[in-house]
């Protein structure tokens, strides 16, 4: 990294996953190589072609949202929250009436959605086809739109910097938090709260990636269904909750002896401009290698690779070539793993929890395995570290994150 720029460190971290309500629990799970994937239980499933999904399972928002302010926000917004409330306080940061005016208005929150609120977007379209305009609910849009994770964080915790969301598909949670991490680089922020959300499991979601023909219909073993890299993968599966980290310029962490994880040191971007929904290998090297870039490293400087892994037949294969293509003779000698294959895919919250299990590769030298990698596809042929956890030496980690319409983005993360 530059060392003219500000530098940005990881103080919290906060999630709610289908493998977990909080960060230990989802680390826990995930170095266990258990899946989170199973039946969907929030409606019938029977006309569906996929029946499975990462649900996040018996959570209680309670301690985080009331009754009445639940019944103003969609499920993405509520998973927001509690990981963002277990961020901040990871972090030991003040909040509401604890923090200052000048404190206040130097903690940004930059958190997205790829979707936003799609269930609240269903009931109220049924609600007005049986019965009417009157009946829809005046909470419906704030409801809804994505932008309102970030408003409800900076309102329940007085941060009055700057409030904003990115909503570019699969790669919105990772965007927000290299956004974020600019905001305080470029002096607009010392503390940033950002990442991901998403809740999709509904039948409009469910449905439509299906009849994109996206989906895994591994529909008689959820558990073996999110396979990357393997010979028998045949879809992503949907998964949903919510990362978010909270981000922090150095000296100010180091000043108040805060914890700090990793450093946030380089971001990367790059657009396709190739197809709305099939990738290609260029765009992804282009983000991979700006990243390092950004870091001021080398390749064979970089240890682990939190790949986008979805699964899916193309993109596995897609991203190996990318990989190669952007660390040559050094992308043989890279740890690499997804998470997708225990958590299924949180679309624009897969940056957000996947973020947070590079940071903790780093900070524990561990790396989660990619389970179900059973038969190696020949065309998929690095290390994936296939079905069990690993203690690695990891000084450097990048994390990728690809979405439609050719957006991608790269993070590196180093240890400090």
């Amino acid at each position: 990294m530059s060392q003219h720029r500000r530098r940005v460190v990881v103080t919290g971290l906060g999630c709610v996953s289908p493998v977990g309500n909080d960060v230990s629990q989802s680390w826990a799970s995930l170095l266990a190589g258990q899946s989170g994937i199973t039946a969907i239980t929030r409606f019938d499933t029977s006309a569906f072609a996929c029946r499975i999904a990462g649900e996040v399972k018996g959570l209680d928002v309670s301690a985080v949202v009331s009754t009445k302010e639940a019944k103003t926000m969609d499920t993405f917004i509520k998973y927001g929250l509690v990981a963002a409330a277990e961020a901040v306080a990871d972090a030991g940061l003040p909040t509401g009436e604890a923090l200052d005016g000048a404190q206040a208005e130097r903690i940004a929150c930059v958190i997205g959605s790829g979707i936003g609120g799609l269930p609240m977007i269903e009931e109220t379209c049924a609600d007005y086809a049986q019965r009417g305009p009157r009946r829809i609910s005046p909470f419906f849009v704030p409801a809804s739109i994505v932008n309102l994770l970030a408003g409800h964080v900076s309102i329940k915790f007085g941060f009055k910097g700057p409030n904003l969301t990115l909503a570019t598909a699969c790669s919105t949670g990772l965007h927000c938090i290299g956004q974020g991490a600019r905001l305080i680089q470029y002096g607009d922020a010392d503390v940033v709260v950002a990442g991901g959300a998403e809740s999709t499991v509904s039948p409009l979601g469910v449905g439509g990636f299906a009849a994109m023909r996206a989906l895994s219909t591994r529909n008689d073993d959820p558990a073996a269904a999110s396979r990357p890299w393997d010979k028998e993968r045949d879809g992503f599966v949907l998964g949903e909750g919510a990362g978010i980290l909270v981000l922090e310029e150095y000296e100010r962490a180091k000043a108040r002896g805060a914890k700090i994880y990793a450093e946030l040191a380089g971001f990367g971007m790059s657009g396709d401009a190739s197809h709305i929904t099939a990738p290609n290998v260029d765009g992804p090297r282009r983000a991979m290698q700006a990243a390092l870039r950004d870091a001021g490293l080398n390749a064979d400087e970089l240890d682990y690779i939190n790949a986008h892994g979805t699964s899916t037949p193309l993109g596995d294969i897609n991203e190996t070539n990318a990989i190669k293509a952007a660390f040559g003779e050094q992308a043989r000698r890279l740890v690499i793993s997804s998470t997708k294959s225990m958590t299924g895919h949180l679309l624009g919250g897969a940056g957000g929890i996947e973020s947070i299990f590079t940071v903790l590769a780093l900070h524990h030298q561990k790396v989660p395995p990619t389970i179900n990698l059973h038969t190696p596809d020949p065309e998929c042929d690095l290390d994936y570290c296939a079905n069990t956890a690993r203690d690695v030496r990891l000084q450097a980690a990048l994390k990728n994150n690809f979405g439609f319409g050719g957006t991608n983005g790269s993070l590196v993360f180093t240890r400090v």
